[in-house]
């Protein structure tokens, strides 16, 4: 009997070659193979993952606690204070409490970071987050007056996000934002008040969000490249199991052709 080439599905009253049971198993292990390699490194990006996070959290922890330092000697009007980031700096002066600023958060609505201006003894004014508030922007608690000296984490300018707000409000804390209407001049970067210090006013404590670092980065780097495998194990094993049925397809049609040749030489 002729065995008629198999496409999709096998031809009707033709004869199904011995092999295909053997070439469907090749498949399903190929398969297998694939997603059990996948799914091991889908487990191996996300516990690297859980190692970026940690570090950079361990990090940040790190750095608040660290001894502090003058924010006049590590942030002078003008010049970029890299190193200083993320570390605590201690200030003293008066808020001025005409510049107040709220910050909406974009997910959380009704709760908004309390910005305000802060001009130290020597003259330069520094971006301070007082807290957190949760509740009507017109019952804010208002800034302590009189001469104080200040505790919190020297922190990086934030991107603009363009956000259409209300009069009084600012989508980042944005230095370039604030340099037109505040008095100048102004430190690179903005300082979230301590826990206790923003408690004190009335205010949440939030804890900053620093930027992660090179080691930090390089652990991210490895969850993404460890799922980029994952894909690439799964595509494989799709990649084979094709293979494998079209080596049979090609090994059916040379049957058939010996077969046609062999039944035209008779």
């Amino acid at each position: 009997m002729t065995i008629a080439p198999e496409t999709h599905r096998p031809v009707a009253g033709a004869t199904v070659p011995p092999e295909l049971w053997r070439v469907r198993l090749k498949q399903g292990v190929a398969l297998l193979v694939g997603l059990v390699a996948a799914a091991a490194m889908m487990m191996l990006g996300i516990w690297q993952l859980e190692v970026y996070q940690e570090a950079g959290d361990r990090a940040t922890q790190e750095r608040i606690a660290a001894p502090p330092m003058d924010l006049r000697t590590v942030a002078p009007a003008g010049q970029a204070p890299n190193s200083a980031y993320g570390h605590t700096v201690t200030f003293s002066g008066h808020y001025l409490p005409q510049t107040q600023i709220l910050v909406p958060d974009e997910t959380i609505p009704g709760e908004y970071r309390v910005l305000i201006a802060f001009q130290q003894d020597d003259g330069p004014v520094v971006p301070v987050v007082r807290g957190v508030w949760s509740g009507a922007p017109e019952s804010v608690p208002e800034a302590p007056t009189g001469t104080l000296g200040q505790r919190g984490v020297l922190m990086p300018a934030e991107p603009n996000d363009n956000r259409v707000l209300p009069p009084g409000q600012l989508s980042t804390v944005n230095l370039s934002a604030l340099a037109q209407t505040w008095p100048a001049p102004m430190v690179s970067g903005f300082v979230t008040l301590s826990e206790p210090l923003a408690q004190t006013q009335g205010l949440a404590y939030e804890l900053p969000e620093m930027p992660r670092e090179g080691g930090e980065l390089r652990n991210g780097a490895y969850a993404v490249q460890w799922w980029l495998f994952a894909a690439f194990a799964v595509a494989l094993g799709i990649k084979m199991a094709r293979d494998f049925h079209k080596e049979y397809m090609a090994e059916v049609a040379a049957a058939v052709t010996e077969q046609e040749r062999q039944e035209s030489d008779e």
